[in-house]
């Protein structure tokens, strides 16, 4: 299990920064155009129920895991109900679907449905891989009430809908109950705020226990700058991605508060990329603030007591870092309303059984699945849930990734102690800027 989510956690950064780069070297499109089939319309009628004739429908995605294994059987359901539609689902580690999908589609022979992260969602929108979904949320009244106005809003580029929201998967405070308990603290009661926070690896550290170890990389520590950043007040980027702003004061007070996780021994130097996991588990560190799916991984070691909570508030407001699956439909290369029609059915019917789906290690979008009884029974999910009126997420603009990747540089600098926090975000906005700009000349605006 660590070794699929350290796959989904690295591809998760090459969607958005790396990954986005081959995005763009793979597919030759030049942007949406009515001129290319299917691109920069509606993807076609909506329907709640299909009548056509068969239809066979790819879908493409990255859950290679334990995920995996749940979209598999909500699938297999899904055509048993439907013995018009038939969806086969092809599964790639995330890096390769991201380079697969563009350069299938540019060739005419691209998958009918998949499922795309929110900060690669506008470059694919803006290439012309993926169409237009308003359609088929005007048709089954899809609202941002019946989400959550973060992850709903997502799911826009231009003005114009091309995700249709799967989940949301936030991060979470993780704790290790027999490390609190060996320095004496209540293993029932993780902290909630800075001060709490502090005090809890102050008792620990006395113990001769560094509680809180800070990782370099983006999983998780560049997330969990950016969850201080906007706990802080701050943002990454001002109104449209214009410029960068995490180098404000806000990003320095997070990125100082997160380095001084090292600078006064509550972590160790140089952790390696999930280190901080794995001394949870083995009883060296008390605190982990990470990805949702890490309630799958922890809860197969039967021996470990642990808890997830929503992660503290340290600065001035509450805030926390989320992803999300949103499903899509590409451009074809041929156009075929019947497909268009059964895919929507398709994502409709998962959207509305995403509980099954929540099981694997996710948040549903869809809010009337997260107040049901039966979710409120997986009691870290929900505990996590709890989070979802303040997740936050990159702006919708084309190339962000390759901006954000500048985040990453900066907080692996000053967690290393290479930098001092304000010249590594200062160092890293400037490049961010440059990538900025480049970007609205590739993409227009």
């Amino acid at each position: 299990m660590v070794n699929t989510q350290l796959s989904r956690r690295g591809v998760l950064a090459l969607g958005a920064g790396a990954g986005g780069a081959v995005l763009l070297g793979a597919c030759g499109d030049s942007g949406p155009s009515d001129k290319v089939t299917g691109a920069g319309r509606s993807a076609g009628p909506a329907a709640t129920a299909y009548t056509g004739p068969n239809v066979a429908l790819a879908f493409w995605n990255g859950f290679t895991g334990g995920d995996g294994d749940y979209m598999k059987r909500l699938i297999d359901q899904f055509n048993t109900e439907h013995a018009n539609i038939k969806v086969a689902m092809n599964v790639y580690q995330w890096v390769d679907y991201y380079q697969k999908v563009p350069a299938a589609v540019s060739s005419g022979n691209g998958p009918d449905l998949g499922i795309m992260h929110v900060d690669s969602l506008a470059t694919n929108a803006a290439r012309g891989i993926v169409l237009p979904l308003d359609d088929l949320a005007a048709s089954l009244n899809l609202t941002e009430a019946a989400f959550s106005p973060p992850v709903w809003q997502a799911g826009v580029y231009r003005d114009r809908r091309y995700g249709i929201p799967l989940d949301v998967h936030p991060l979470g405070l993780f704790w290790n109950k027999s490390v609190l308990e060996r320095a004496g603290l209540d293993p029932e009661k993780p902290p909630a705020t800075g001060d709490d926070y502090l005090a809890a690896l102050d008792k620990l550290k006395s113990a001769g226990i560094e509680g809180s170890w800070a990782t370099p990389f983006q999983f998780t520590g560049s997330l969990w700058f950016q969850s201080l950043l906007w706990q802080f007040g701050g943002d990454l980027f001002d109104t449209g991605a214009q410029k960068a702003t995490f180098a404000q004061d806000p990003g320095v007070q997070a990125l100082t508060w997160y380095t001084d996780l090292v600078r006064k021994g509550y972590s160790p130097r140089n952790v390696a990329q999930d280190a901080d996991l794995v001394a949870l588990r083995n009883g060296r560190n008390a605190f982990n603030w990470n990805g949702i799916w890490t309630v799958n991984t922890l809860a197969q070691d039967k021996s470990l007591k642990w808890g997830a909570a929503p992660v503290p508030q340290i600065g001035t407001q509450k805030a926390v870092w989320a992803g999300s699956h949103q499903f899509v439909q590409f451009k074809q290369g041929s156009r075929n309303d019947d497909k268009l029609t059964a895919g929507k059915v398709f994502i409709n019917w998962i959207s509305q059984k995403s509980l099954e789906w929540a099981k694997g290690g996710q948040v549903p979008a869809r809010k009337d699945v997260r107040d049901s009884a039966e979710f409120q029974a997986l009691p870290e999910q929900a505990a996590l849930a709890t989070q979802i009126d303040y997740v936050h997420y990159p702006p919708s603009v084309a190339g962000i990734g390759d901006a954000l990747n500048t985040v990453v540089t900066a907080v692996n600098e000053a967690v290393l102690l290479r930098k001092e926090p304000a010249r590594a975000l200062s160092d890293a906005a400037a490049k961010a800027d440059q990538i900025l700009e480049q970007n609205r000349k590739k993409y227009g605006g």
